[in-house]
């Protein structure tokens, strides 16, 4: 978004103020009545929840008074309205403790962009082909009542699915409701790049099925184990300001950190020591300092259940000298507390659990957990909405069965066709369901699929809530009233599950008693503390937060997993470069791509944007015959993509690495049919245990092509590398 439009709902400009003044019929604008009552020029700060990743930040949201183009009534016109104009951490909230990352900076385009949907959609024309014309909200709710009531009256509920995001907070739980109360199966939540493995390793070694909180703060000595805690994995931003407070909070004493990868992330430039290791081989590694810890008795442990990993047979396994590992893990036992932490790669090959379980075996005998510079998990306030059906196996039923099971889909914040593998054949099992409806604000590639679109509102024109699942020793619960009044046509998804849920012909088997979800979210927050002032002091503050059951770790004997190979798919001498994808620093798994200012943002790394671009070692190219700024084709079994090269020294010579989020054929004016998606050609290669996809686990060979580069990198001074560039 430029900034011409960006300010087009705010200030009136000299050539919009024309448009009202000009004697001229047709460019005349309906001047509307303000809806609230506002003073002019004077900033006031509300609370909000960001969105945009799973971390659950509060933010403070700068209102000011301006003048915003809307629709009202059918009619478009102006009005004069409180306008968010710039986001903040929230310094009272646990999670995000006053700071912001630039993704939620930049989560205010999401409201004001010019390819948001304005009103309800009505598809026209054959599906995924994209047309759809506009129409009243009561004929898009007529519409669907008429699905779910025929789904109803045929005695086909279970034909009804929801799939959404992975989501917290009473969002989730409305959806459960309303589906089970209908009769149909728990809502389905999609997310590839998840740490569904971590969850259930930590269910094994501590009794807490989900993500750990790290005291880094008070620790002497971090090991990671792949994960970028300081950009994309995790809690980010409560990470980063612990990371921070390690490294020069503690008045003589500096907190050492290791970083253990393949690809060097940002958090891995960050470290003192960075530890190159063989794709899939991080928990033999853990293994091998845990092995080192018990033989020298610097810690109590089973010296038999860690026979084989003697530092020689682990140097062999990982890369890694034996040398270094003897170091790391007498620094690890005697530097306490320490932390080893496991996220992102190793956890995406077909062996992730093994490594997760390998570190967990190391935070163990680290003597650190549940005490303070060690981890924990948070305390989750209220019960966990039930689990929804795996996606995959939804998929897999779709394409089996001659007619689809599901007859009617109700799709929320999802674009499973983008981040899929191309082998799951997505696009092809959502095509066969007769009936989508999308709640979403933007057209993508799944959402172009559906029937009828019904736009959510952004959320800064909703109420908001979260349950983070880590990143503070306390339980949180957020929760924030809309910073400012709906811009367009839109209406809170909530709100119309809520309104659909009351006028469907046959009555739910439990009625949902709130008529607004401002309601539940009221009588949600007063069951948690109960309290005359809970829920005026919870909208006042962002939320509530406090000890609500203890965090700790069920203490258990150090579970010593036994070793499995890691598997790829494709052979060695056809295919002979491990491939990385990974989160990008901007946009994730994909889902912000459309935000121009992230795509605007320079990669903390290479610096390069609006681009994609694959890693390659510079000893690998130059092997090769490539330069910078040569596209290459990237082949996996499963098909193949161009990207130009990116000279990295910090990358394993066997690894080629490429950043998700790109190459998205529908997604707004900004980020459709720019970069290649590297999803696409991952092979179905899964967890066992979890059916998790492992998305580390193809093998790519690369090969030069005639193709015009564009490799754009802010410290090459904005300029695109041609393919003659030496």
């Amino acid at each position: 978004m430029d900034r011409r439009n960006f300010l087009k709902v705010g200030a009136l400009t000299g050539a919009s103020a024309t448009l009202t003044s000009c004697g001229n019929p047709e460019h005349q604008m309906i001047r509307f009545i303000p809806e609230e009552e506002i003073q002019g020029g004077i900033a006031i700060w509300k609370p909000s929840v960001c969105p945009l990743c799973a971390t659950g930040c509060g933010m403070l949201v700068r209102v000011v008074d301006g003048e915003a183009e809307v629709i009202r009534n059918g009619k478009k016109g102006l009005i004069q309205m409180g306008l968010a104009r710039k986001l903040e951490g929230n310094p009272a909230h646990p999670i995000s403790q006053g700071k912001l990352c630039a993704r939620g900076q930049a989560a205010i385009q999401v409201t004001y962009h010019p390819d948001r949907i304005i009103h309800p959609l009505k598809r026209n024309g054959v599906r995924g082909s994209g047309p759809f014309q506009e129409i009243t909200w009561d004929e898009a709710i007529t519409i669907l009542l008429s699905q779910i009531d025929g789904l109803a009256a045929a005695g086909s509920q279970n034909a009804l699915a929801f799939l959404t995001k992975p989501m917290r907070g009473q969002r989730q739980t409305l959806i459960s409701r309303f589906m089970q109360s209908y009769g149909a199966p728990p809502p389905m939540n999609f997310d590839p790049f998840g740490d569904q493995v971590l969850r259930r390793a930590n269910a094994h070694s501590f009794g807490h099925e989900q993500l750990p909180t790290f005291d880094i703060a008070q620790s002497r000595y971090v090991i990671s184990f792949g994960a970028d805690f300081l950009g994309t994995w995790n809690a980010a931003v409560p990470q980063s300001a612990g990371y921070g407070e390690m490294r020069q909070g503690k008045p003589g004493h500096r907190g050492k950190f290791v970083q253990v990868e393949a690809r060097m992330s940002q958090t891995g430039a960050n470290a003192d020591e960075w530890v190159p290791v063989n794709p899939g081989t991080e928990g033999v590694l853990a293994l091998g300092m845990a092995h080192v810890i018990v033989n020298l008795k610097l810690r109590p442990g089973n010296l038999a259940a860690l026979a084989e990993y003697t530092p020689a047979e682990v140097a062999k396994r990982t890369g890694v000298k034996t040398e270094r590992i003897e170091r790391l893990a007498r620094e690890f036992a005697e530097n306490s507390p320490a932390i080893a932490i496991i996220g992102g790669t190793p956890l995406a090959h077909t062996n992730g659990m093994f490594s997760a379980l390998a570190v967990n075996t190391l935070n163990t005998l680290s003597g650190s957990m549940g005490k303070p510079g060690g981890i924990s998990f948070m305390p989750q306030p209220g019960k966990d909405a039930p689990p929804g059906t795996s996606f995959n196996k939804f998929v897999t039923e779709q394409l089996a069965s001659p007619e689809s099971p599901v007859k009617a889909l109700l799709l929320h914040e999802a674009n499973p066709v983008y981040g899929s593998p191309s082998a799951w054949r997505v696009r092809e099992a959502l095509s066969k369901i007769p009936f989508i409806a999308s709640f979403g604000s933007f057209i993508d590639e799944t959402s172009i699929l559906a029937d009828l679109v019904l736009p959510d509102h952004s959320f800064l024109e909703s109420w908001v809530d979260d349950v983070p699942e880590s990143g503070a020793g306390i339980a949180v619960a957020s929760v924030a009233p809309p910073a400012m009044r709906p811009i367009h046509q839109t209406r809170a998804m909530p709100d119309v599950l809520l309104d659909v849920s009351h006028r469907l012909a046959k009555p739910l088997q439990q009625p949902l008693p709130w008529k607004t979800y401002e309601e539940m979210l009221k009588d949600s927050f007063e069951s948690i503390s109960p309290g005359a002032d809970t829920w005026n002091n919870a909208i006042a503050n962002g939320g509530v937060w406090g000890k609500t059951g203890e965090p700790g770790v069920r203490p258990l004997v150090p579970l010593f997993p036994r070793y499995s190979e890691p598997e790829f798919d494709g052979e060695g001498v056809q295919f002979p470069f491990h491939f990385l994808p990974y989160k990008s620093q901007s946009f994730l798994d994909g889902s912000l791509a459309h935000l121009p200012w992230l795509q605007e943002l320079p990669d903390v790394l290479s610096t390069a944007m609006w681009s994609s671009w694959v890693e390659v070692h510079t000893e690998t190219a130059r092997g090769l015959g490539l330069v910078q700024g040569d596209v290459v084709e990237i082949s996996s079994t499963q098909g193949k993509i161009q990207a130009p090269v990116l000279l990295s020294p910090g990358i394993a010579p066997n690894v080629i690495a490429m950043p998700m989020g790109q190459g998205h054929e529908t997604f707004t004016r900004f980020a459709s049919g720019r970069g290649a998606n590297p999803i696409s050609i991952l092979a179905p290669m899964a967890e066992p245990e979890t059916g998790a996809l492992a998305w580390a686990a193809t093998r790519v060979r690369i090969s030069k092509v005639d193709a015009a580069s564009k490799l754009i990198l802010f410290a090459g001074g904005m300029r695109e590398h041609p393919d003659d560039h030496r």
